[in-house]
């Protein structure tokens, strides 16, 4: 395959946009929430960014105060929604290649969340990190750090593969080789080590000390 190649112990996937497409979902229920609790439309685009916890988008819209219980009816919306969810191309025959205890889910969902859409998408990752994990959410690099220390790898041994900036952020901040897939973002707001069009454009191949990694043709 023309294009990007690496060597890793692990690889780390973002769930929303990368594995699975929960985009109408999403949107569907960040709307009845935001009617809900009286956040304008303008509002909201201001401080939403695909890829931020939820917690912390609400933080940003409500009193201190209001904010759990805000965070816990988007919570049950969009698990409710969860069905609604579909597997992205690639998704599927991506993970078939990689053996168990090599790949993970790294998410900024809720684990109530994030259990219901893996479900729903038929996927059982061997280890799932999700908001509820961490004490910093992307972009911060814990999240990615978390999920190769639960798979016993080097951070810096590992290939983080993400759609959204803040993730792709918290990768590279965590010393990660970044696969950026331009399923939600145009290929010039992504910052990663090769930019492809979606996870069919990705191939792996079992090694003795991890898999091999190719991606392409980039995209820029």
């Amino acid at each position: 395959m023309e294009g990007f190649e690496a060597a890793a112990e692990a690889v780390l996937f973002d769930m929303d946009g990368t594995l699975v497409d929960s985009t109408a979902v999403t949107v569907e229920c960040w709307t009845r929430w935001a009617a809900e609790y009286g956040v304008g439309r303008e509002e909201f685009a201001r401080v939403h960014a695909h890829g931020r916890p939820s917690a912390e988008i609400i933080a940003d819209l409500l009193p201190a105060g209001e904010v759990a219980a805000a965070n816990r009816r988007i919570e049950e919306l969009e698990v409710a929604a969860a069905e609604g969810v579909r597997v992205l191309p690639g998704t599927r025959e991506l993970l078939a290649a990689l053996p168990a205890r090599r790949w993970a889910v790294v998410t900024s969902c809720t684990a109530p969340l994030a259990e219901a859409r893996l479900a729903a998408a038929g996927i059982e990752p061997p280890e799932l990190v999700t908001a509820d994990d961490v004490a910093r959410g992307k972009p911060d690099p814990e999240p990615f750090a978390l999920g190769a220390r639960r798979l016993g790898a080097e951070p810096g041994r590992c290939v983080a593969v993400e759609d959204a900036p803040a993730g792709l952020a918290s990768a590279r901040a965590a010393g990660m080789v970044a696969i950026a897939v331009a399923t939600s973002h145009s290929p010039e707001a992504l910052t990663a080590d090769v930019v492809v069009t979606d996870l069919r454009s990705v191939r792996a191949r079992v090694e003795p000390d991890g898999v091999r990694l190719w991606a392409g043709p980039p995209l820029r």
